[in-house]
This record gives C-alpha cells, structure tokens and sequence, in this order.
C-alpha cells in the first residue's frame, strides 16, 4: 500500500510540471514581463526617386481625394461606378494604402480652391493628397504655391500619347502641374434635318437663315471667333489687348446674322452655357454654340457636334477641361499621390470613363479607343482645332469690354466699326 502512495505521489508531481511548461509566459509571469528580445533594427528610410515607388510605412497611408459633384463616384451614373470601381481597384495593387474622396462645390466659397487656400493657410494636415482642378482653378493654385509641379516625376514631360491641347491644360509657365483627365472644347451642335449638310462656313450658314443660340450676354463667342479671325489678346508685355480689324470682321458677322434672323434678338437675354443648351434641346434654335460636355452628355440622336466654321484662316475653338493636381504636403505620401493621379490618367481607364462621363478624350489613344466612328471622327477636328483659354488675368480684363460691345452690336444699337473701336479703346485706358 505504501508503495502504491508513493508511486501515486510521483506520478502527480510530473503531471502537474508537465502542464505548467505548456501554460502561456503572461500566466506564469503575471508583471507581464517577457524575456529581453533581440535589440530591433532600425528602418532606412530613403527618398523614393519615382512615383512607382511606394513609401515604407507601418500604419495605413491614407490619400484623400478631392472631387467636385459631377465626378462623386458616389453617383449612381456609369461614369462614377468606374471611378470608383478604379479606385478600389488602385487600393487592392497598393495594399495598405487607403484613398478618401470628399466632395467640394466646384467654385465660390467652400470650394475646391478656396477650401485648398484655406486648408493650406491653417490645417496642413487637411490638404488633399489630390485634387481634380479646372484650368482656372489650376493656374491660381500653382501661382499661389498651393500644388507641387510635377516635373521630378515626369522629367520629359507629357508623351506624345497626349494631345496638344491636354498638355497645355496642365502646363503653367511651362512647367508641369497637372495630368489632364477631362476635356471640354467649344462647338457647333446642330440639327442636320433643319441645317442640312455640314456647313463649310460662316457664309454657308447665314444662307440657311436658321437660328444658332449662343450665349449673347457673354464674352466667349465673340472671344473665340476673334481669336478665329486672328486677333491677339496680349501686346508684347503681356498686357491685353484688342485689334480693330480682327474684332470688326466679328462684329460684322453678328449684324448681318441679325438680320438674316440667324441670331434673333433674344439671344442677348442667354447668360450662360446652360442656358444655350436648354434653348437647343426646347428647339427655339436649330444650332448652338456651346461647349462639347454638353452634346456628349446627353447624346440628342437628332444632332451632330462639328467644329466652329473659320471666320479666316483654319478652324479655331477654345478649350477647358479638368486635371488631376498634387497638393499633398507630406514627401513620402506625396509620391503615392501621385501615383494615383498617374492611375487615374491611364488610356486603359480614360478609354471607357471619358465616354461614359462626356468629356473629351485628352489622350489620342484614348481618342482612338471610342467607339462610335462617326464621333471620333469630328472629335478629332474639333481636337485638332483646340487651344486652351487665355491666362485668368487676360480673361478677366476681356471679358466686361467684349460683353459689352457683343450686346451693343446684337441689339443693333451701334454698328461693328464703332464698337470694335471702343472696345479697343477701353482696354487701352490706364
């Protein structure tokens, strides 16, 4: 019996060791003190020469993105279920990397510049990663240092892929600031069952006498067409200016589109491009001078979309659009920026988005990828024709005068020589 205890005793002792060296280190050691590891290693961190290359980083980089109401990839449009189905795409090829998109109104208070001059004054750590930019909005972010060129991460520029008019949309002072990914060109869109044939000239249509709406209380056609008919809107300081000869072949035009009914009277009461197109679709007009987002939005299948007839010389138009900036503050973070700005810009993805979105392509292989033959085909001569706008400054000296002199003329209460001579004489005045 004795021997029996003991064995019994023995026995116990070894189960209970034997469970103790399988019981976790914190349970037997309740400080909660580990043994003493290796000493870690420290991370090298190096300067990323490209944007390909991405940061090295322990917690998730999170890029925010921001974006005016018509690109919301939260839209229940095509165009917004690529956008997002591109950036969700971007974060499954860089994993760890996050991108929040925010919304801004696209100008004014509270808008996608004003917001960004603000953030950067007073919230750095607010500042976008990127931000979608019209040209306008562009050039005042650029002179007022609150985007980064991007010329480190494109030291030879925008390819050849790119068409003349997109690398100038990005370009400020020849330098680069932003990859194009919109574009919007102004045009003729017309009935063909009204019109008839693709009118080959100004004169070609007066003959047809329909009425072409256009935005009489504006500036934009009347710069457009002067610009068309070889007129110059900066001296050689830069100042603007204005020719006689070149503003009264557009004045010209405009009396005797009056009185052929061609421009009918009202068009003076149209204030803006939405305007214009409401006219159109409502058919009081038969044409409309206007920009191309809204013929390749709305895809009326009773009309085509043709570049602007030459007053003199080739074809001229004025170009727009949107591009993608980099205002992020962060070195490292920005290089990942700028990444998905370059994602964002790829044919691959421009090819279906421009379509589905109505923009104009802003790369030719893009171009080439659309789908209607037809479309392509006067998109490229509308492209080919393309310049961007005039610089802020310029526009801005510009378009009070010409406004003016456009509604004097169209409401025939002065003839086209004496309001193109005081037009140029009221930019002239100190």
């Amino acid at each position: 019996m004795r021997r029996w205890l003991s064995w019994l005793i023995i026995g116990m002792m070894g189960w209970v060791l034997a469970a103790c060296q399988e019981l976790p280190w914190a349970f037997l050691n309740p400080s909660g003190a580990s043994p003493t590891p290796s000493p870690p290693v420290a991370p090298t961190h190096t300067e990323a020469p490209n944007p390909t290359a991405t940061p090295a980083a322990t917690a998730p980089a999170v890029i925010t993105l921001w974006l005016p109401p018509q690109f919301d990839p939260a839209n229940e449009t095509p165009a917004a279920q690529l956008l997002q189905q591109r950036l969700l795409q971007f974060m499954s090829e860089n994993p760890g990397v996050i991108v929040k998109v925010r919304v801004k109104t696209s100008s004014g208070p509270g808008g996608l510049l004003d917001s960004l001059a603000a953030a950067s004054a007073a919230a750095p750590a607010a500042v976008p990663g990127v931000v979608a930019l019209s040209r306008a909005d562009l050039e005042n972010a650029a002179l007022k240092g609150l985007i980064y060129p991007l010329d480190d991460a494109f030291p030879q520029g925008l390819d050849q892929d790119w068409l003349g008019y997109a690398r100038s949309l990005g370009t400020i002072q020849e330098r680069l600031f932003g990859l194009p990914f919109a574009g919007d060109a102004y045009a003729l869109v017309y009935r063909p069952a009204a019109l008839g044939s693709p009118p080959t000239s100004w004169e070609d249509l007066l003959v047809r006498g329909r009425a072409i709406a256009f935005a009489g209380n504006d500036a934009l056609t009347t710069l457009v067409l002067y610009l068309g008919a070889g007129g110059k809107v900066q001296n050689g300081q830069g100042l603007p200016t204005l020719e006689q000869e070149a503003l009264l072949e557009v004045f010209t035009l405009y009396a005797e589109g009056g009185r052929r009914g061609v421009f009918p009277n009202w068009v003076t009461t149209l204030q803006s491009d939405g305007q214009v197109w409401q006219t159109f679709l409502e058919r009081r007009a038969d044409g409309a001078l206007t920009w191309s987002s809204n013929y390749l939005t709305d895809l009326p299948t009773d009309a085509v979309i043709h570049p602007i007839p030459a007053l003199n010389g080739s074809a001229y138009t004025l170009a727009n659009g949107w591009v993608w900036a980099i205002s992020d503050p962060d070195p490292q973070r920005r290089v990942l920026s700028t990444r998905l700005a370059a994602y964002l810009s790829t044919s691959e993805f421009l090819a279906t988005w421009t379509q589905a979105a109505g923009y104009l392509p802003t790369r030719l292989s893009v171009l080439n990828a659309w789908n209607d033959a037809n479309l392509r085909d006067a998109l490229s001569q509308i492209i080919l024709s393309a310049h961007i706008l005039p610089p802020n400054p310029v526009l801005d000296s510009l378009r009070p005068v010409l406004s003016f002199a456009t509604q004097q003329v169209l409401k025939q209460q002065t003839d086209p020589l004496s309001a193109a001579s005081a037009a140029v004489e009221q930019l002239r005045r100190p």
